[in-house]
C-alpha cells in the first residue's frame, strides 16, 4: 500500500528544484499523488477498509492544502505541477 523507496526516489528526482531538495511542495505533492493512487487501487478491491479510506481522504486533504498554497504563492510552479501529474482536468 505504500510507496517503494525506489519510485520515491525517482519522483523527488523529477520533481525536485535542486539537488538535495525533498521539501519543496512540488516534491510533497508528487509523492502524496503517488500514494494517493496506490490506495485508490486498494479501496477498489477492498471496498470495506474503512480506516484506509480515513487516511486516504486525509491524503487527499492535505494534498489539496499544499496545492492551494503553490497556487497562491507561485502561479507557474502550480501549474506546471498540475499539468506533470494530470490533476484539474
Amino acid at each position: 500500500m505504500s510507496i517503494t523507496k525506489d519510485r520515491k526516489t525517482e519522483l523527488i528526482t523529477q520533481f525536485r528544484r535542486v539537488d538535495g531538495d525533498t521539501g519543496s511542495p512540488e516534491v510533497q505533492i508528487a509523492i502524496l499523488t503517488a500514494r494517493i493512487t496506490e490506495l485508490t487501487e486498494h479501496m477498489r478491491e477492498h471496498k470495506k477498509d474503512f480506516a484506509s479510506r480515513r487516511g486516504l481522504l486525509k491524503m487527499v486533504s492535505q494534498r489539496t492544502c499544499m496545492l492551494n498554497y503553490l497556487r497562491e504563492t507561485d502561479r507557474e510552479r502550480y501549474l506546471t505541477v498540475i499539468g506533470r501529474l494530470g490533476l484539474r482536468k
